[in-house]
């Protein structure tokens, strides 16, 4: 095999990563959302998408059982003190957004969500990025994390155990410069920064080449 067939074969294969996951993004948002838990409840083996932002419900966790088919789950703005365990229950899930919270870390069943893979935990006030790296670093198809607006200056050392990630958003936080730790993220393709605290102006990191796309 010659290295411009192998370049292609290269490309193809990123190519086609990248379109079967849009391609079951698509498919998730096809579906039609739940809004009310109890409607919800009346057929729980077809439901798909479930969103209950801005409700704030206290859910039961042996309800979250019932739900075998859950692909999507929006609980943002809830102002959830704590994150239901029973979502560990939620192994065909593979989009959840936390956002808007007031939890600070994800229940240690989380590590059951193997299909996982978009997670959102933008403006969480009280969420301790460091402490929820054992969890995060158990989820095998995590590939997209937002921790938008979330106040952080730092990454932690460990970031790097989470090795499966490809996409990561950033803004809206207090980052001077581009976090050195990102170096442990060997799958990661793009990276969200924009309106951050940069002491630079955003120019400068253009022609550097960090192996990945970024925003800024």
């Amino acid at each position: 095999m010659t290295k411009y067939s192998t370049l292609f074969l290269m490309v193809f294969v990123f190519f086609a990563k990248n379109a079967l996951a849009q391609s079951t993004l698509d498919s998730i948002q096809s579906k039609k959302d739940y809004v009310s838990l109890d409607e919800a409840l009346k057929n729980p083996e077809n439901v798909y998408r479930i969103d209950l932002s801005n409700q704030n419900l206290q859910v039961a966790d042996s309800i979250w059982s019932k739900f075998t088919n859950l692909q999507y789950l929006s609980l943002k703005n809830d102002h959830l003190k704590e994150i239901p365990e029973g979502i560990g229950y939620l192994q065909n899930l593979k989009v959840l957004d936390l956002s808007g919270n007031d939890f600070k870390v994800l229940p240690s069943t989380f590590s059951n969500l193997i299909k996982l893979q978009e997670l959102f935990l933008n403006d969480e006030k009280y969420f301790k990025f460091k402490k929820n790296i054992p969890v995060l670093s158990t989820m095998p198809n995590l590939k997209s994390l937002h921790i938008e607006n979330d106040g952080l200056k730092s990454l932690p050392k460990d970031i790097y155990r989470l090795s499966h990630l490809e996409s990561l958003y950033l803004n809206d936080n207090k980052f001077r410069e581009i976090p050195t730790e990102l170096n442990g993220l060997k799958n990661l393709q793009f990276l969200d920064l924009h309106d951050n605290k940069f002491t630079l102006p955003s120019q400068n990191f253009q022609n550097q080449n960090f192996g990945y796309k970024i925003r800024l």
